[in-house]
């Protein structure tokens, strides 16, 4: 019970120091606060310090940050903004980065199953981590952001879909079977939500918003309990239900007042961002087996291949979704953004290694290369976009 007290009280600790730690080197350079949370966590975990060790608890936690940073991946894509042409490009450039990863995975690791886990990894684009650094930016909505959040929708959605359909525990038929029953009941859900004008969850949000009543935050955290536990009884991953939650409650809520909306937002942020998510990323650092690294000269050289390969492999087909007129930075920036993989590359891992498709070395390789996507793609890309503006005024002189 003090080892879990004392774990608890350390993580609330590098949860307050990673944003001012962020704030302390935004002067120098501008580091995302995920990267701190991180690498805190792997600083006082047991590969180094030793001071926080991994609990049942915190595990549990850590499970609930990931669930609710899918849902906010949901609940923050603009299907408005990005249908037609954005979403059918970024579908496609998903597909090819899918083969390319698989086909990677072969060469590497000769045997189907941790080919897939390879492949989805490699395809995979942290949205949820992208979203705020694009919204802090005021870049959201620009469309380098739009071409962004299309392709980090279809590198989010796209992988969970593969590991519902090939690890499941399933055979393939039937989980597939089980996988299209789950988005016809979800996608009815949101047909009938979107066609409801739900004056009476309007109504009851709006009177409980600034009230100990909080009905929209109990009600978001109900749909996303009920779509969670569904994916899970139906043997799908749970994250796929919490990113169709993300998409449910954004459609239920689409014609409530935008004040309201704005408030709802906030209150989402406050329990996502500063709460359940730190901790996720937290004990993604805890948890990272740093041994397994540095035991093995092979799983070491496998971490900047990794990261090679993710701006190849997820970088270069996203180059399909690229704005019309996009400049040369813009296309930089596109491949850095969609290439930054970690929530995907963290669950799929975990996936593979314990259904024994890949060693521990070949799984801390592939999440310390998301790691380090996190913490230089997102970066760079940023800095690409500095670069743009000048590209663009030269056009326009020319």
């Amino acid at each position: 019970m003090q080892g879990l007290s004392t774990s608890l009280v350390l993580i609330a600790l590098l949860a307050i120091l990673a944003p001012l730690a962020a704030r302390f080197l935004e002067r120098v350079v501008k580091v995302p606060i995920v990267v701190f949370e991180i690498v805190l966590g792997i600083l006082l975990g047991p590969s180094l310090l030793g001071w926080i060790q991994s609990t049942a608890f915190t595990d549990t936690l850590a499970d609930f940050g990931l669930a609710m940073l899918f849902f906010v991946a949901g609940n923050e894509i603009d299907f408005a903004l990005i249908r037609g042409r954005p979403a059918n490009r970024a579908a496609t450039g998903w597909i090819i980065s899918l083969a390319l990863g698989i086909a990677a995975g072969f060469i590497l690791v000769p045997a189907a199953g941790a080919a897939v886990i390879i492949g989805v990894a490699l395809s995979s684009t942290a949205l949820g981590a992208l979203l705020p650094i694009l919204r802090d930016e005021g870049r959201s909505r620009s469309p380098l952001g739009v071409a962004v959040t299309a392709l980090g929708a279809a590198g989010e959605f796209g992988p969970l879909i593969a590991i519902s359909v090939f690890f499941s525990g399933r055979q393939l038929g039937p989980a597939t079977a089980v996988l299209l029953g789950f988005v016809l009941l979800t996608g009815l859900a949101i047909v009938l939500a979107s066609r409801s004008r739900h004056t009476l969850l309007h109504s009851q949000v709006t009177r409980t918003l600034h009230t100990s009543g909080q009905f929209a935050v109990r009600a978001i955290m109900f749909i996303l309990t009920v779509l969670v536990v569904l994916s899970m009884v139906l043997g799908l991953d749970m994250l796929l239900g919490a990113f169709a939650a993300g998409v449910l409650w954004k459609v239920a809520m689409a014609r409530a007042p935008e004040k309201d909306r704005t408030v709802i937002e906030a209150k989402t942020d406050a329990i996502a961002f500063g709460f359940l998510v730190p901790v996720f990323f937290i004990d993604t650092g805890i948890d990272f087996d740093l041994g397994a690294l540095t035991g093995s000269p092979a799983a070491l050289a496998l971490v900047p291949l990794f990261l090679l390969l993710l701006l190849v492999i997820r970088g270069f087909p996203a180059l399909l979704a690229a704005p019309a007129h996009s400049t040369f930075a813009d296309k930089r920036a596109i491949m850095l953004f969609c290439a930054t993989g970690l929530p995907i590359i963290v669950a799929v891992t975990a996936i593979g290694k314990d259904q024994g498709l890949i060693t521990s070395g070949m799984a801390s390789a592939l999440v310390g290369a998301g790691m380090l996507s996190i913490l230089a793609f997102p970066l760079l890309a940023l800095r690409q976009q500095q670069r743009a503006t000048p590209e663009r005024r030269s056009r326009k002189s020319n």
